[in-house]
């Protein structure tokens, strides 16, 4: 299975439609906040699904903070991660994701890509399109995969 993941566009519509133009074959899309209203012109998408949790400038958005998925029978932890301080660090976060028994914690806020794997949970975060990063997760039989990407 092959997920798009994206944080932070703050208004980069063109970098998102850039994107979606060069990536295919996934099944589903997670926004990581800060861009509530950058994915309204691409969705709902030709039978692809849309995550997406509010982030610290979703300003009056109703998205939830942080959302709990299970795909390709791996349990994501998807949260912007500003009310989990991760710009200080990531105990908060691992905590949060342990505690609902999460597979992979996805975040975003911080603007800067990171793959870690800490005793059984992968921790990533996608970097901000506005700076040209998204990135890639594909859970296959052998594991989980992290491609990070950048599009300019």
């Amino acid at each position: 299975m092959k997920i798009l993941v994206l944080s932070d566009s703050h208004g980069d519509v063109a970098g998102l439609r850039d994107i979606f133009a060069r990536e295919s074959g996934y099944a589903l899309v997670i926004h990581l906040g800060d861009g509530e209203r950058d994915t309204a012109p691409f969705f709902p998408m030709d039978g692809v699904p849309l995550v997406q949790v509010r982030g610290n400038c979703d300003f009056y958005s109703t998205l939830p903070l942080s959302v709990l998925t299970e795909e390709g029978g791996k349990r994501i932890f998807c949260t912007h991660g500003h009310e989990l301080h991760v710009k200080y660090g990531l105990e908060s976060l691992r905590e949060a994701a342990r505690e609902k028994k999460a597979d992979i914690a996805l975040y975003g806020h911080t603007h800067v890509p990171v793959q870690e794997y800490d005793d059984g949970l992968y921790i990533c975060n996608p970097g901000s399109v506005r700076n040209g990063d998204y990135a890639v997760l594909e859970i296959v039989p052998q594991g989980v995969m992290w491609l990070p990407k950048r599009f300019f």
